[in-house]
């Protein structure tokens, strides 16, 4: 199958890391693949042109509306001529439904990532254009059920299908524990990881207000963030007036994030919102215990008590409270909880299994368009 990919961006988010891991595997088995980024190209477009998958853009202004990229994709899609054509996030997902007419795209599926992908208006383009994709899915339960009840996608056209964690490559790494801590400035203090970018979502100033609190009961704690964003800086000053300064290491942007999880002790997501977060499946594949807000998909990934901590969401006293019931348990508990996640986490999110599930519905669809065109086609 030629099967072309139409993501908003190229960035280090954990939606465009699972489009990048699509193509990777969907090429290795056999078929074409090509990634579309509205906006000009991220991070990403480098390493999936390392990987030989064929890349390109529209060239759009982010936040800046431009109709000529309908257009632009109009014409590259008519050039390559995909089977299948597979949006990811709200930008990439509309402006895919829009350009359906104009092309004869045999299938299209449209993926949502988010448990909230902005306000009524954008619901409302969602449930205008329905009709014109084949199939939407959605990355979690809670996700699917926040979209049926707005109405913003009926629940007959609505399938969920989860994210993909490559297994093989997070695991525990114990060998590379010492030198990684050791890079750090971490001695034998209990390391917290948290993992994305600088943005609201993720509300890192309620992480930072919660670490304020365990310091304050654990001062032998450490807490390091690995990322980018608009945020940072915010951050930075957040952490030196709560005198974490010395506590707090901001990593930046960093590619070796599942050797990076090796060093950790456990890992905490402070999330307002989330869908089904790429880097929680990541964790928990590490065999990191999880302390993690109940936003999203979260819970379907760590069921509390079993594989880690769940906590309200925007409660700083929660979250640290729940860090420091982590940091008290004896270390065959912690690891316990962490093999435990590593095991939910092949049994249910496996991306070799979410693939096989990718290919059976892309054959589903494209037998079921080719069955509709015979059978029009007889009726002539």
């Amino acid at each position: 199958m030629r099967i072309a990919f139409l993501a908003t961006s190229t960035l280090m988010g954990g939606a465009e890391v699972q489009v990048l891991a699509l193509a990777d595997q969907l090429r290795a088995r056999g078929h074409e693949t090509i990634i579309i980024s509205l906006i000009p190209p991220g991070p990403l477009d480098e390493e999936a042109r390392k990987l030989g998958i064929s890349t390109d853009s529209l060239g759009m202004r982010p936040g800046v509306p431009d109709p000529r990229a309908l257009f632009r994709l109009a014409r590259k899609l008519r050039a390559w001529q995909p089977d299948i054509l597979h949006s990811h996030m709200v930008h990439a997902n509309l402006l895919a439904r829009l350009v359906r007419p104009l092309t004869h795209v045999p299938v299209l599926i449209c993926t949502v990532h988010n448990m909230d992908e902005g306000g009524a208006l954008r619901m409302g383009a969602y449930r205008l254009t329905n009709r014109l994709a084949d199939l939407t899915t959605i990355i979690s339960h809670a996700a699917a059920d926040r979209f049926a009840r707005i109405g913003a996608i009926p629940r007959d056209r609505l399938r969920v299908l989860p994210n993909g964690v490559d297994i093989s490559r997070f695991r525990p790494r114990p060998e590379l524990r010492d030198a990684l801590r050791k890079e750090l400035g971490v001695g034998d203090e209990f390391l917290w990881l948290a993992v994305g970018r600088f943005e609201p979502a993720k509300d890192y100033p309620n992480l930072l207000s919660a670490f304020a609190e365990v310091i304050a009961h654990r001062p032998r704690s450490a807490l390091a963030l690995a990322g980018q964003g608009f945020l940072r800086e915010a951050m930075e000053r957040q952490a030196e007036s709560l005198g974490l300064k010395a506590q707090v290491r901001f990593l930046g942007l960093r590619r070796d994030v599942p050797e990076l999880m090796s060093a950790a002790d456990a890992y905490v997501m402070s999330s307002a919102w989330e869908g089904l977060p790429m880097v929680l499946l990541e964790a928990a594949s590490s065999g990191l215990p999880i302390v993690a807000t109940d936003v999203g998909g979260n819970r379907e990934v760590v069921v509390d008590g079993e594989n880690g901590l769940l906590v309200p969401p925007r409660d700083a006293t929660a979250l640290a409270s729940a860090m420091r019931r982590a940091m008290g348990m004896p270390s065959g508990g912690l690891q316990r909880m962490g093999a435990r996640g590593r095991a939910r986490a092949s049994e249910q999110y496996s991306l070799s299994q979410v693939v096989d599930t990718w290919e059976t519905t892309y054959r589903e669809l494209l037998d079921g368009r080719s069955a509709q065109l015979l059978a029009s086609s007889g009726q002539r």
